[in-house]
């Protein structure tokens, strides 16, 4: 007889597989952030180009981490069904999929200056922006290739081995830039360039360590024997589902790309407090996105089962939990906004004051989104779970889109309310993008799967 899991063996459940993935995505935010903190201390004028820089560079990667997100329900769903033959083919094509989309995008990372100057950034950011973008931009390829396999070892519930793959990282990242950007330890003073060079060297020690890892740790899935060899069968079903999480994701970051261009149009002073304020948001939602990928992984496996009951009690739960992280952080950001502001300024800059002002009001809109913010990455972890992935695309390409950008606009432009009108938009396209995906997940997906017998 099939045991039926409680809600407290839910929390637990998700508890144990999450926090390492929660830890692990903190320690992957702290690798920006310290580019973010350093690059302050630098200077506003380097922190506003990383900035933008940075949003460049995540929108294309976001597209590409498609392919792994793809890979996570899909082993997932085959660990379920003990197919370990699926195992091995879908996270292989999972990383020719990114190997070719990297290529195709480098050129793109390459030329920055004319796109940045093309969206009405001020040239000398533009000019510093793409200095780092031709350093930086070569770690697509070991970005990409890490979420696949990240992914990978996540659905085989190997949690614990991606957070201290990237701590290591943090530590190394943090390391670097504290030698290039300023000079120390005999190091050249590089500047923005440093950090650029700091951030490549990072994704390569990740991609080191998770393939050492794979290969030494579970070699009966011989992800590398025979890798050249086409599969083209698994190849687009990949490719089917990791285009609209990679488009899904696009419209996402681009949401908060774009805002940062408008930001842009502010001034340096503006952009570099949406920065800060962007990176203390940032590592809020990596608590949430380790839930969703928890949310991924435990539907994929309910899905291989057919087990509606232990898909819809662990929705709830990890709903539940999303919930009250929301609500701490809410607390956090409206009591502590100045505080959490000034860790990323020197005491002295003559911009403080500013930087403070706008970044404490941007702290006050970023607490309204952390409830939709939440729900909607949580219901989005749901649907990929179930391979449900096409219909979310169009759900949250329109919430962010078709409402949030137009709103950022109007609110911040049209209606002169500034920084603080154009992140009340990125509140409407959360709010709207969570409504769209939970009414999605428990009212259509959730229906096609079976309750497992007793």
């Amino acid at each position: 007889m099939r045991k039926v899991m409680t809600y407290p063996g839910h929390f637990r459940a998700i508890a144990v597989l999450g926090l390492p993935l929660i830890g692990g995505h903190l320690a992957q935010y702290a690798i920006g952030l310290t580019d973010t903190v350093m690059l302050g201390w630098y200077g506003v004028k380097a922190l506003a180009s990383v900035t933008l820089a940075s949003s460049y560079f995540f929108v294309l990667f976001l597209f590409g981490a498609g392919f792994g997100w793809a890979v996570m329900p899909m082993v997932a769903t085959a660990a379920a069904e003990e197919d370990e033959t699926s195992i091995r083919r879908s996270t292989r094509m999972g990383l020719w999929l990114s190997l070719i989309y990297a290529t195709i995008m480098m050129p793109l990372l390459w030329w920055s200056y004319p796109v940045l100057i093309a969206l009405k950034q001020e040239p000398e950011v533009a000019e510093i922006a793409s200095q780092y973008l031709r350093v930086a931009g070569w770690g697509l390829f070991p970005a990409l290739l890490v979420m696949v396999l990240k992914s990978y070892l996540a659905a085989l519930e190997r949690t614990q081995v991606v957070l201290w793959i990237t701590v290591i990282a943090a530590i190394v990242n943090g390391t670097t830039n504290y030698a290039l950007i300023f000079g120390n330890w005999g190091a050249p003073e590089l500047g923005v360039t440093g950090a650029a060079i700091a951030s490549l060297l990072t994704q390569g020690v990740s991609l080191a360590a998770v393939v050492i890892y794979a290969v030494w740790v579970m070699p009966e899935h011989s992800l590398f024997q025979r890798f050249w060899r086409p599969d083209s069968e698994m190849f687009f079903s990949v490719l089917k589902l990791g285009v609209p999480i990679g488009l899904t994701n696009l419209a996402e970051v681009s949401l908060f790309a774009t805002s940062a261009v408008m930001m842009g149009w502010l001034g340096q002073v503006p952009l570099a407090a949406h920065g800060i304020a962007l990176n203390l948001t940032s590592a809020t939602f990596m608590l949430h996105l380790g839930l969703s990928n928890v949310a991924t992984i435990r539907a994929g496996n309910a899905l291989g089962r057919q087990d509606r009951a232990h898909l819809e009690k662990g929705a709830i739960a990890v709903t539940i939990m999303s919930l009250i992280m929301s609500v701490l952080t809410i607390i956090l950001f409206l009591t502590c906004a100045e505080q959490l502001i000034s860790l990323f300024m020197e005491a002295d800059d003559p911009l403080r004051p500013q930087i403070l002002l706008i970044g404490a009001g941007l702290l006050a809109m970023a607490a309204l989104f952390q409830l939709v913010d939440g729900a909607q990455v949580i219901a989005l972890g749901l649907l990929r779970g179930l391979q449900d992935a096409r219909v979310p695309m169009v759900m949250a390409a329109l919430s962010y889109w078709a409402v949030g950008i137009p709103a950022s606009y109007y609110f911040g432009f049209v209606l002169g309310m500034d920084g603080i009108g154009v992140w009340l938009g990125l509140v409407l396209g959360l709010a709207c993008a969570a409504v769209l995906l939970m009414a999605r997940f428990w009212f259509r997906s959730v229906q096609d799967v079976r309750y497992a017998p007793a």
